[in-house]
This record gives structure tokens, C-alpha cells and sequence, in this order.
């Protein structure tokens, strides 16, 4: 007996890209609208202005559905590539979908025209989350932006009086056998693990004031055990590479919190570097902490990888590999 399956039939419907902005949707050489047709099962069709869309009702919808807020992001001004079109599908046809515009046009700061801003649904929960709790885990794997949103979010604050400083700090993981045997003075040893903080503050502020605002003490770079002993007050703290301090070293970091302050913790749990058998300060806090309110872990993931489209496939693979094994 043959079994007869009907075809699903397809639609057709055509939309009319705003001329002013048509450019910047569709993309150079429409390469924009290129990965459009190939993440969703529809035929897309260019002519002037007019795009035509080709398939079955639910995907052409969902196509519909991100030319429109591709649309919206290209009104506010922003630059539209491939990623933003990857990142607005995921957005569109997630499990909870939401207005992309809202998510990927939502900037934190802009410096010399370049804004800064979330382009994940998991980057915007994670910047929201810094808005509405006193503490905030940033967890998940290289490239999700955990450290340059919050070093956003910490000059915004800063910017808008909401505190009267920043203090960036990080763990010297090699500081009790290796700091010694290198050349030149305390700070010239422990530069190295504080330039990556450096290098993103950089990005936030004008270069040439940087200095002028660690001297007055209104931005503070400094190794975790500086930490000790202080009360922070009115201030904006984020502790970078959290994975690496012990128990007892995350327990005196999170009790320095003073009146007026924010507090975020980055890290990512799967790249230790403490000596073998010592316990990583971030894996356990989430065990102690979880459920404790105005305290919120942002859990980041290969989805939210913001660096070459390379790197997420990267994160994916050892994700699986570790599954595995």
C-alpha cells in the first residue's frame, strides 16, 4: 500500500524595506538576507526595495518577524551584520521569543560612536540582572562578554553618579610560586594579570584620563588580596577570572560589600588554573548562595558568544567533548 503524504503548501508575501535604511538590512551584496534564507526554510527574493518571501506559513512569519526588527535596529542607527542577523533569528524564534530591537539596541554606553551594548537574549538577562541585584555571578565560557559588560555597566554607573568609583580586581593565581622569580618592582610582577582589566577599561573611558582617575582613586585595578581588610563603599567592584580564588578567598571578597555598591563576579567554572586538589571559590558559591535574594547568577552560554562565529563552535565542541567523557 503507497501512503500518500499532501504537500504543505506555501505562501507568499512581500514587504517594503524603508529606502533610507534598505542598505543596511539587506547588507553588502544582500549577504544580510543571504543567512536569513539559509537559518529559516523560506526563499527570500530581492528587487529594489521589496523583499518576497517564499515558504510555509510559520517560517515565513518568523522571517517576516525579523525583517521588521532588523528594521527598527536600522531606524536607531546601528550597524546590521551577518551575527546581528544570527543572533535576531535566535532571538525571534526562541522559546520565549522578544522584540529584538529592544534586545540588540538597548546601549549601555557609547564612546566616539562606538556603542556598547548586549547582543544576546542571555547578555541582555545578565545586563539586567546587574540593574535590579546588588550581586550578580557572570558565569559561562570566553567570548560571552561577561567582563566587558560588566566594565559597561560599571562606567555607566560612574557616568551617572551612581557611585563614586570602580574597583577591578582579579586573582594572581601564580603569585605564591611564580611572582618572585620575575624582574622588577610588586606592581611590575602583578601588571600581567591585570592587563586584560586594563586593556577593556580602555575600551570604556578615553585612554589619556585613565590615569588621571586612578590617581584621584575614582578607578582602582588591583590583585585580590588587596582587598582584604577593606569595606567598600559606593562603589561599583567587579571581580574578573573568579574561578580561580579559593573558598576562603570568595567568602572575603563578597563580605566587603558596603553601603551603595554593586557588586559583579565573573568567571567560567570549566577553566580552573588553582593547584590540583584546591577547591575553586566560584563552584562552591553557587551551592552556598543559590536562593539568597539580591543575589542573581547569570549563566551564560555558547549561544552567547559574541567573538568570531568560530570561537561558539569552539565552546560547543568541548562542551560535548567534556559530556562525553
Amino acid at each position: 500500500m503507497t501512503v500518500r503524504t499532501e504537500a504543505v503548501p506555501h505562501i507568499t508575501r512581500t514587504v517594503a524595506l524603508d529606502e533610507r535604511y534598505s542598505q543596511t538590512i539587506l547588507g553588502i551584496n544582500d549577504e544580510n538576507l543571504k543567512v536569513l534564507e539559509n537559518q529559516l526554510d523560506c526563499q527570500i527574493h530581492v528587487r529594489g526595495t521589496d523583499v518576497t518571501l517564499i515558504g510555509v506559513a510559520h517560517e515565513v512569519a518568523r522571517a517576516l518577524k525579523v525583517l521588521q526588527e532588523l528594521q527598527a535596529i536600522a531606524r536607531r542607527g546601528h550597524v546590521i551584520s551577518p551575527d546581528s542577523v544570527k543572533n535576531a533569528i535566535r532571538i525571534v524564534t526562541g522559546e520565549t521569543p522578544q522584540s529584538v530591537s529592544k534586545v540588540l539596541a538597548n546601549n549601555i554606553i557609547v564612546r566616539r560612536g562606538k556603542a556598547v551594548r548586549p547582543k544576546t537574549l542571555g547578555q541582555q538577562d545578565y545586563v539586567d540582572a546587574i540593574d535590579t541585584n546588588t550581586i550578580v555571578f557572570g558565569l559561562g565560557p570566553a567570548g560571552t562578554g561577561k567582563t566587558y559588560l560588566a566594565m559597561a555597566k560599571a562606567v555607566q554607573a560612574l557616568q551617572a553618579k551612581r557611585v563614586s568609583r570602580i574597583i577591578l580586581t582579579r586573582p594572581a593565581v601564580e603569585a605564591g610560586e611564580k611572582l618572585g622569580f620575575l624582574p622588577g618592582t610588586l606592581n611590575d610582577k602583578i601588571d600581567p594579570y591585570l592587563r586584560p582589566l586594563h586593556d577593556a577599561l580602555r575600551e570604556m573611558v578615553d585612554p589619556e584620563i585613565i590615569p588621571k582617575l586612578m590617581e584621584a582613586g575614582i578607578i582602582e585595578v588591583a590583585p585580590l588580596a588587596y582587598m582584604r581588610g577593606r569595606t567598600l563603599n559606593d562603589a561599583f567592584v567587579i571581580l574578573d577570572e573568579a574561578q580561580n580564588t579559593t573558598p576562603a578567598q570568595m567568602k572575603m571578597f563578597l563580605t566587603r560589600l558596603g553601603f551603595g555598591s554593586t557588586i559583579v563576579v565573573t568567571g567560567d567554572i570549566t577553566q580552573v588554573d588553582l593547584p590540583a586538589g584546591q577547591k575553586s571559590g566560584l563552584r562552591l558559591v553557587r551551592d552556598i548562595l543559590a536562593g539568597v535574594d539580591d543575589i542573581y547568577f547569570a549563566e551564560l552560554t555558547a549561544d552567547d558568544v559574541v567573538r568570531h562565529q568560530l570561537v561558539s563552535r569552539i565552546v560547543a565542541a568541548y562542551d560535548e567533548y567534556e559530556e562525553r567523557h
